[in-house]
């Protein structure tokens, strides 16, 4: 079985970055890269070269920035991650900027099978019309400590089915 290179989570930052400028603007110069990542734009210059040398962007001195479709590829797979990590996050009730924060993190060192639930976790949430009961029992929980009391049927459990 051959082993196929991950690029590397730097590299995943600055192609979603990328993304990110060319969505918003058309286009992505080395200082729009270097405000949103917050580095130098002579770390950008030099990271832009070494992305090109992998195949990953168009990129001349002094001109405009362009991902190839392997450059792409990478970034959507990238904020496909980090969106679904993001809105699970926010699903068990993590204030929206701590669960951007920590997606951002997470998104480069998950596991592909733990992706695959986390995104039908979050379709499965989606797509309800209301917050389904149980999650709302665990806001409940998590801001009390306490479960709810289920009397149905005569026993306390967690049974969300209208029929015994």
């Amino acid at each position: 079985m051959m082993c196929v290179a991950m690029p590397s989570e730097r590299t995943e930052d600055y192609l979603e970055a990328l993304a990110q400028v060319i969505d918003e603007k058309g286009f992505a110069k080395v200082k729009d890269i270097a405000e949103e990542l917050s580095v130098s734009p002579s770390s950008v210059t030099e990271m832009f070269q070494k992305l090109r040398e992998q195949g990953y962007i168009n990129y001349e001195k002094y001109r405009g920035v362009t991902l190839t479709d392997k450059g792409l590829n990478i970034a959507m797979r990238t904020r496909k991650r980090h969106d679904t990590l993001r809105e699970f996050l926010c699903i068990l009730g993590v204030p929206e900027s701590v669960a951007n924060e920590d997606a951002c993190r997470i998104e480069h060192v998950v596991n592909i099978e733990t992706m695959k639930r986390l995104t039908k976790f979050v379709n499965f949430v989606r797509d309800f019309e209301e917050s389904p009961r149980w999650l709302n029992h665990f806001k409940h929980y998590y801001a009390t400590g306490k479960h709810f009391s289920c009397k149905k049927f005569g026993k306390n459990d967690s049974n969300e089915t209208d029929t015994p």
